[in-house]
């Protein structure tokens, strides 16, 4: 969260966290560890409000999380040529800076909002509502929410989403998970990208998943190169399970 890893949500965070640091130490810790309580709570009742809105407009909101560079947004793209059109959606784009997801998002057929976080390494509930309010007027079936690329911070915030789906690039190492436990452990599906590059690269897919259920027992899986299309049949089945 906030406290730990440094990012600032607000400048008033900032200047409680520079408060603190000049209390002496152990006031210090409590001092920080409320702060991140009460930051926690406020995300909390955000993300509440954001579920509600959701389950009223009947749309479905994916929270997308990985590293940078996993694939999410092509596999957004992907996504989107091969929805029917008249199946409504919309995507949440989060990025430190620029617009350019946004962009390509708007290329291949779909509404979109950038959020920029600045220095901030993960979407918050209250900035994801704010998107929402020029969303849901379009009446989308299904949400995506692409996430800033984190393994860390994104795992602590609950957007008002309705599923969770974690990203992990075979360019990255099979030991993810016990590296990242906890952003394993809140998952509904883990999606395995760029197979295609498998053959050139040392990422043992089974043990990968091994590791993975340990953390979350029955965690579904699927694999899919969005550069090729393999997988992407597979992918859209699962988006259309009910949650």
């Amino acid at each position: 969260m906030c406290g730990t890893c440094g990012c600032d949500q607000t400048a008033r965070t900032a200047q409680t966290v520079n408060d603190i640091s000049r209390l002496s130490p152990p006031r210090t810790e409590q001092r920080r560890l409320q702060v991140e309580i009460n930051l926690m709570a406020q995300n909390d009742h955000w993300a509440a409000l954001n579920r509600k809105r959701l389950d009223k407009a009947q749309c479905l909101a994916l929270n997308l999380m990985s590293s940078p560079g996993s694939g999410k947004t092509t596999l957004l793209e992907k996504t989107l040529q091969a929805l029917p059109g008249s199946f409504p959606v919309a995507v949440i784009e989060g990025d430190q800076q620029t617009e350019q997801d946004a962009e390509r998002i708007r290329a291949a057929g779909a509404p979109a909002v950038q959020i920029n976080t600045g220095k901030g390494c993960h979407l918050e509930a209250q900035r994801v509502s704010q998107a929402l309010d020029q969303l849901l007027p379009a009446a989308p079936h299904l949400l995506f929410i692409e996430n800033v690329g984190n393994l860390v911070c994104p795992a602590g915030f609950d957007l008002g989403e309705q599923r969770r789906v974690l990203l992990l690039s075979v360019t990255e190492g099979d030991d993810k998970p016990l590296k990242y436990p906890d952003i394993f452990a809140r998952a509904d599906l883990v999606l395995f990208t760029k197979t295609d590059l498998l053959p050139y690269v040392d990422f043992n897919r089974d043990r990968c998943l091994e590791f993975a259920r340990r953390i979350r027992p029955g965690l579904p899986a699927l694999s899919v190169s969005a550069t090729r299309g393999d997988g992407l049949t597979e992918w859209l089945e699962w988006l259309g399970q009910p949650g």
